[in-house]
Formats: structure tokens, C-alpha cells, sequence
């Protein structure tokens, strides 16, 4: 064959194949993960289904399973852990939903931001950069504590491009102080963040569930490890010096997205009784309530909390 047939012959080939993407390629946002020059990291966390995605210049863990072609939805973890907080959720929407999960800036294995940008505003920022990186132009969002508030928020501020808002012990509300001004981080909890021993992360993870006989005995030593990696701790605890909760109730009504609030009763970090002025606050919210459990229900009860939020999302 001739250089100038075989030439021919590739062109065609592309032809063909670029055609073909027109005619198959999935009706959903066609997800983009751009390179980064960062590798794969030595971490036993790192699982074959992790991608680097380029977000305003900070490489971003993000964990995408399910079928391309499904609706996606997003799970924002809480203060100080990771991805992996979604486990259970993740492994069971798979089957029916795009699950994309990421690792917060300043956090595992995301890893610290050069220009510390880890104000709530900018980690909101950050989820749209992200969204906007993948191709992804609307989704269900699902936040626990910190990944609540910044879904919420995201949602009052890009009302067009949620369809759907599970909400689990968001934040919002004053606590501890924090107002429309950070509060000085307490030389105790700077020492936990950066230098605590194992035994006391482990303490400390326990008390964010009602009972913590129901926590995955591999949970602290994961934190612990995820907590450890280089600059985490520092990275914490600047998202603490800058961290505020101005009053949420305007912002709030913002909100458009139907809304499925899911709080244990016994939750210890976010007060139970934020869950009736959530609820009161927002348009469109249900509440679901929970005796017995804490902080993080949908580690504590997946199987309930599964149940309610399938319930929600199947209910036009």
C-alpha cells in the first residue's frame, strides 16, 4: 500500500470514528478530566476509579463511578475527612447515578491550596470551577456539615443547575461563636488538627455518631492517616481562621431546588434544633429525623438513609 492510500486511509478511519462519537456518544454532559502532572500519589487510598482534575490550578482528587450516560450526582464530605465518608452511598446510587466525589481543598488527598483559598465563598467557588471542568451543567447534590453548607450555598448562587439538594447536619447557623467573623482557633484544637496521636482521633471520630459500636472500625485509622498527609493539618486549621457562618436566612430562600434535610437526633456537632429553622428558612424542604444517630447518618444508617433519599429523588 502506498504512503499517500494509507494516508487516505487514516482520514477515513477518523472520519468514521468521529461520526460514530456524534451518533453514540451519551446524552449527558461528557465528563472532562484534564491532565495533571501530579501522578498517582503512594497512597493506599488511591483507588483506580480516582482522577486529577484541574480546578483554578489546584489539582483536585475526584472520584467518578456509574454510567456516563446517567444523571449525575455530587457528595461533599465534612471538616477533616475525605471522600471516602461516602463509601456506602456511592457504592449503592452507582448502579443508577454518575457519582462524582472529591476531596475538598485542604484535604486529603487533594492536598493543601497554594493561594489557601479555603474561605466558605471560595470553597464554593471551587465546586463550580469543578462542575465547570467536568462538563457538567446540572446535577443532584448531596453535602454533609461542611459539604452541606457549601452545596447550599452553591445551590442559592447557580439556582439553574441543581436539580435536586440532600442536605445531611448542614451548616449554617452561628456556632460556636462563629458569626459573620471567624473566631480564634484555641491553641487545643490546633494541636488536634496537626500533632493529635491516633488514639484520640479515634475518640473523636467515635463522637460523631449516636452509637459508635456502628462505626466502620476502619474509619479513625483512615481519618488519622488522611489527617497526617503532608500540610493537611496546617491546611485545617487555616480553613478554621477564616471560617464564618453569617446569618444563612436570605441566602436560604435563594434556594429553588427541592431540598431532603436528614438529621440525627443526636447529632453533636450541629445542633438538632438547626434542623426546624432549616426547614423553616428554605421553600421547598423535607425533613427527615433520625433517633439515635449523630453526626454523620448516612455512615451510621447507609441503608435508612438510602431508602429516604431514593424516596425523594424518585418523587417528581
Amino acid at each position: 500500500m502506498s504512503r499517500l492510500m494509507l494516508l487516505l486511509l487514516i482520514v477515513v478511519l477518523l472520519i468514521a470514528a468521529g461520526a460514530a462519537w456524534l451518533i453514540f456518544r451519551p446524552s449527558s454532559p461528557i465528563i472532562v478530566l484534564p491532565a495533571s502532572e501530579r501522578g498517582i500519589p503512594d497512597s493506599q487510598y488511591w483507588s483506580d476509579a480516582d482522577r486529577w482534575v484541574d480546578v483554578d490550578g489546584l489539582g483536585t482528587r475526584v472520584r467518578v463511578e456509574g454510567a456516563l450516560d446517567a444523571q449525575p450526582i455530587i457528595l461533599i464530605h465534612g471538616f477533616s475527612h475525605s471522600l471516602e465518608s461516602w463509601d456506602a452511598w456511592a457504592e449503592e446510587l452507582a448502579s443508577d447515578y454518575l457519582v462524582i466525589r472529591y476531596d475538598l481543598p485542604g484535604h486529603a488527598l487533594t492536598g493543601p491550596d497554594p493561594e489557601q483559598r479555603y474561605s466558605v465563598p471560595q470553597t464554593v467557588d471551587h465546586l463550580a470551577a469543578l462542575l465547570d471542568a467536568m462538563q457538567i451543567e446540572t446535577a443532584i447534590l448531596a453535602g454533609n456539615s461542611l459539604g452541606g453548607l457549601v452545596a447550599w450555598r452553591y445551590a442559592a448562587e447557580h439556582p439553574d443547575r441543581v436539580s435536586r439538594l440532600a442536605l445531611l447536619a448542614p451548616g449554617g447557623y452561628s456556632i460556636n461563636g462563629v458569626t459573620e467573623d471567624p473566631v480564634a482557633v484555641p491553641m487545643p484544637v490546633r494541636f488536634f488538627m496537626t500533632q493529635a496521636p491516633e488514639a484520640m482521633i479515634t475518640a473523636a471520630t467515635g463522637a460523631l455518631f449516636g452509637d459508635p459500636a456502628r462505626m466502620d472500625p476502619a474509619m479513625p485509622e483512615r481519618v488519622f492517616n488522611l489527617m497526617r498527609e503532608p500540610g493537611i493539618g496546617a491546611a485545617l486549621v487555616e480553613r478554621l481562621e477564616v471560617f464564618t457562618l453569617p446569618d444563612p436566612t436570605a441566602e436560604l430562600a435563594r434556594v429553588q431546588a427541592p431540598v431532603l434535610l436528614m438529621w440525627g437526633e443526636r447529632d453533636g456537632v450541629v445542633p438538632f434544633d438547626h434542623a426546624a429553622r432549616f426547614e423553616a428558612d428554605l421553600t421547598d424542604a423535607t425533613l427527615i429525623t433520625y433517633p439515635g444517630l449523630g453526626h454523620v447518618v448516612h455512615e451510621e444508617a447507609p441503608d435508612q438513609t438510602l431508602q429516604d433519599l431514593r424516596a425523594f429523588l424518585a418523587d417528581n
